[in-house]
């Protein structure tokens, strides 16, 4: 038997080494085969690659969409479709407000005269009527005014009865002339300090009624009524019982809230929107208070600023509003809504109808019961419940006006 020995016998791309105990061992070199490999290229361009699938087909823009829904859905989405239609179109403009009495209906009580409060019969809020008293005052100035007027009236009766005397006995040639003249100069010199003691009972406030009552009667009253001067609401009170009041002060602040004003200031670029003067017919102006959301107030125009503010560059606006149910307070804040003119014969269509996709404006138009085709549209302007249509639609096309959104979100599920 031969001795064990180790050799190399190769056989292809391999080789088999032989050990002395006769066992082999197989190493094997992987080889990676050329044609193998290029088999496996070219099965790999007939399929799709990795980063082949990673890209996403272009989206198609909303006009070139179409949705449909089954007919079940479509009625569960609570979809309704209304007629695009020609019409009457309005824009309007808001501008903020403020409400103000009508200063035409707004007195600020003062007295005439100094004195001292002795009673107050209104109180703030309260309404009155003209010549109701609100308060009454003591005035000593006013008690000396009326006596210095009794005493003119006095003075001026003796010089008359002096003049006629005079006139008699310058006919009887007992006086002379001279003195005639001088007891009529008197005369007249009295009678001038009555007329200005009369005056002056007037300028504190006394009556014609009042004067005359003091002729007759010759009493001093020395107690000065503070009175309404027309029907109103009490909105203002500045006095007290027992304190001393001056000429310059504001005692009551009386307004007839039934027609109320609104103030409103409108920026430079928005005074074309404004008509000029008393609001013509056909020019609609509405207010808006946040108090009653549900209620629209409707005014007129009554002022337009011929000058604007130099440092806010804005013009004041003033409107007249009806407020027979006292609803609208002043100061209360409130919108201004002017509507331009009528323009006829304008397609548009629902506010709602519009949607938004980035920076396009699209509606949903009906072609089937079931199908509907997501159309771009231009649009123009809007008053927030319509919008005036400038190309993409045609007056009796069917839009979706509710439900859109979920037309919306079909659509857009299906492009990503």
């Amino acid at each position: 038997m031969k001795d064990r020995f180790s050799g190399t016998i190769r056989a292809g791309g391999g080789r088999i080494v032989v050990r002395k105990d006769h066992r082999p061992i197989r190493l094997i070199r992987i080889r990676v085969c050329f044609v193998i490999g290029l088999m496996i290229g070219t099965m790999g361009c007939d399929s799709p690659s990795s980063g082949d699938a990673a890209v996403k087909p272009s989206i198609p823009k909303p006009s070139e969409g179409v949705v449909r829904l089954p007919d079940d859905q479509v009625a569960g989405a609570g979809i309704e479709v209304h007629p695009v239609t020609r019409k009457e179109f309005r824009t309007h403009r808001d501008f903020p407000g403020t409400i103000a009495p009508n200063q035409h209906a707004l007195a600020e009580v003062t007295t005439l005269v100094r004195g001292r409060v002795t009673e107050v019969y209104a109180d703030l809020g309260q309404q009155v009527k003209a010549g109701d008293l609100l308060a009454l005052l003591y005035s000593g100035e006013l008690g000396m005014a009326q006596s210095a007027y009794l005493k003119a009236v006095a003075r001026l009766y003796v010089a008359e009865q002096s003049y006629e005397r005079a006139k008699m006995l310058l006919a009887e040639k007992v006086i002379g002339l001279a003195e005639s003249q001088r007891r009529k100069g008197e005369m007249l010199s009295i009678r001038a300090e009555k007329r200005e003691a009369r005056d002056r009972l007037e300028l504190y406030g006394m009556s014609e009624k009042q004067i005359r009552q003091l002729d007759g009667d010759h009493s001093i009253r020395s107690f000065v009524p503070i009175v309404a001067p027309f029907d109103g609401r009490v909105i203002a009170r500045n006095l007290t019982k027992g304190e001393v009041v001056e000429t310059t002060e504001k005692l009551f602040v009386v307004a007839d809230l039934s027609e109320v004003w609104v103030l409103a200031n409108i920026p430079e670029k928005d005074i074309p929107y404004i008509s000029g003067g008393p609001t013509p017919e056909d020019q609609r102006v509405e207010v808006l208070v946040n108090a009653y959301p549900n209620q629209v107030f409707h005014g007129k125009i009554t002022y337009v600023g011929d000058v604007l503010d130099i440092a806010t560059r804005t013009m004041n606006l003033r409107l007249e509003l009806p407020n027979l149910d006292k609803k609208l307070k002043p100061e209360m804040f409130a919108t201004i809504r002017v509507y331009s003119e009528p323009e006829p014969n304008v397609l548009v269509v629902a506010e709602a109808a519009v949607q938004r996709d980035r920076e396009r404006k699209f509606v949903f138009v009906q072609r089937e019961p079931s199908v509907f085709e997501a159309r771009e549209v231009k649009l123009g302007d809007s008053n927030g419940r319509e919008v005036k249509v400038l190309d993409g639609l045609r007056e009796g096309e069917s839009v979706v006006t509710k439900g859109a959104f979920v037309l919306k979100s079909e659509l857009l599920g299906e492009q990503v």
